[in-house]
């Protein structure tokens, strides 16, 4: 066989594990050079062009935009033009673990006319872009190689995708009624998130997936409720009732000959008249009245960016032991020193985020304790000689930390032009993966917005974040005597397994130093 290559998905950083094929920049049967720019990909970060590392030919696009393939998942093959299609054909066998099939096979057996269905609705969810795992990639095989059901005998109306087929492991974390419906069906529950308490699988975290993933679970029989008594017609204007339960029987539309008496003097109470209307079909009075509106909404689909901030932050609020402090910080001299700066030097706006930027990276670098990251697998604390500080941009399908690297080395001046170039490229979706992966502290600052105080998820692996609230004006005591200052609201969420209270509690106090004496960052 001819040297047959393929383009795959790159693997663009540590927590990448799938990309989303966008669009295609050369066409099938087109030659491309060693670093061209071939097609554009996704991930739940940033979007991005693949440059290949090879030059060559491309003979076939096996991905299509719109499908999402696992890293090292094929995008398309390249080979010469002597390379025959069969070639091709069977190289991609081989990569998505399938036999070959001849193409000429006259004494195989035709499938089963039950299968036909399923092999083209699998075919069709392939077609239409759907989650496509590994090197299941390939061009629609023969019907001989593609005749695969998509559900068991026996599963009813599921339907399976393949990529949560499997054993699950005999200490999966699940209820006994998944843990059942998981070997009925073939389903890793390794591939299914869980929403119960300590992450436990159930059922319905099971049809969630199979429904996220494009399949189809079984609908359940519909729940007949027993039937109601019919409501009395009768006149209820001598039934003995307090005038609170006279009221809200004619406003529910209830008949007080329905209704138990148990108030003073057999009278009939609101208890009573509450308890009826919560327990029996309203009266054909009540039918008259307008019926309520079903609630108006609109589901929303979350995209890759939404998934990995769910995932990440929902680690790091249930494995890592939050502590929180909090200061008030004195903004005056540092808004001085702003608008001098900014008057004095036009190429330069500072922003109070860059000040806080460089104050936060100095802090660090005097409390050293602070600027770590923790690694759980290996149950070590790495301490850092620079601070890289990531600051929290948001975008319209979530957020994303771009990383001010070594600020504690930079001026002013260069971290918000820094700055600036990031959060530009942030909101383009063009950001590289080490331009927002690592960092050793983060910032997230909601003043601009109007938010006083709020409380920030760590961001792991790294020990800290700060929580910046917004300035305003209050009624303080400066030097004795009180005053209206400009004053500011922060939370230092520490991560307790690597940082101490004392620990913390230094971090802020070299924090609010240089705030309040903002001079100090010039030196």
């Amino acid at each position: 066989m001819s040297e047959i290559r393929a383009i795959e998905v790159p693997k663009w950083g540590l927590s990448m594990e799938e990309g989303t094929l966008t669009s295609w920049l050369i066409e099938e049967g087109a030659a491309f050079a060693e670093q061209q720019e071939v097609c554009e990909i996704e991930t739940s970060k940033i979007a991005n062009v693949l440059q290949v590392p090879f030059a060559g030919v491309l003979r076939r696009k096996v991905a299509q935009p719109g499908d999402t393939i696992a890293v090292g998942g094929v995008l398309g093959v390249v080979a010469e033009a002597s390379v025959s299609e069969a070639e091709i054909d069977a190289y991609l066998a081989q990569r998505s673990g399938a036999p070959a099939v001849a193409d000429a096979a006259p004494s195989a057996p035709a499938a089963p006319p039950s299968t036909a269905p399923e092999a083209t609705a699998a075919h069709a969810d392939a077609q239409a872009g759907k989650h496509v795992q590994g090197n299941d990639l390939s061009r629609p095989a023969p019907a001989a190689a593609r005749a695969q059901p998509t559900s068991a005998p026996g599963e009813a109306d599921w339907q399976i995708p393949q990529a949560l087929r499997g054993v699950s492991a005999q200490d999966a974390f699940a209820t006994p009624h998944a843990l059942k419906l998981a070997a009925e069906l073939g389903l890793d529950l390794g591939q299914v998130p869980g929403s119960g308490r300590g992450a436990r699988v159930s059922v319905a975290d099971i049809e969630t997936a199979v429904r996220a993933a494009g399949g189809q679970v079984a609908r359940r029989a519909p729940v007949h409720k027993a039937a109601q008594p019919a409501a009395s017609r009768a006149d209820d204007s001598q039934v003995a009732a307090t005038p609170l339960a006279r009221r809200l029987a004619q406003q529910w539309g209830i008949n007080l000959h329905d209704c138990r008496a148990t108030g003073s003097r057999g009278r009939v109470c609101k208890a009573d008249v509450q308890a009826q209307r919560s327990t029996v079909a309203p009266s054909p009075s009540s039918a008259a009245q307008p019926a309520s509106k079903p609630e108006a909404f609109d589901t929303l689909p979350m995209n890759g960016m939404r998934k990995a901030i769910a995932a990440r932050l929902q680690a790091s609020k249930r494995e890592a032991p939050h502590f929180r402090l909090h200061a008030d910080f004195d903004m005056e001299r540092l808004l001085a020193l702003r608008t001098e700066i900014n008057a004095a030097v036009p190429a330069v706006k500072l922003s109070v985020n860059d000040l806080l930027i460089k104050a936060c990276a100095q802090a660090l670098i005097e409390v050293p304790g602070v600027n770590v990251q923790y690694d759980a697998e290996r149950q070590e604390i790495r301490r850092y000689a620079d601070a890289d500080i990531a600051v929290a941009v948001a975008l319209d399908g979530g957020l994303i930390t771009p990383i001010v690297r070594q600020a504690n080395r930079k001026c002013l001046a260069e971290v918000s032009a820094e700055m600036l170039a990031l959060a530009t490229q942030a909101k383009a979706g063009m950001l590289k993966p080490e331009q927002f992966q690592g960092g050793t502290f983060s910032l997230s600052n909601l003043g601009m917005l109007g938010v006083r105080r709020f409380d920030a998820i760590i961001n792991p692996p790294q020990g800290a974040i700060l929580a910046i609230g917004a300035g305003e004006q209050r009624v303080v005591v400066h030097e004795g005597q009180p005053a209206v200052r400009m004053q500011m609201s922060v939370t230092l969420s520490c991560d307790h397994r690597v940082i101490d209270g004392a620990l913390g509690a230094a971090f802020l106090k070299a924090l609010k130093q240089r705030v309040e004496n903002p001079t100090l960052m010039l030196v």
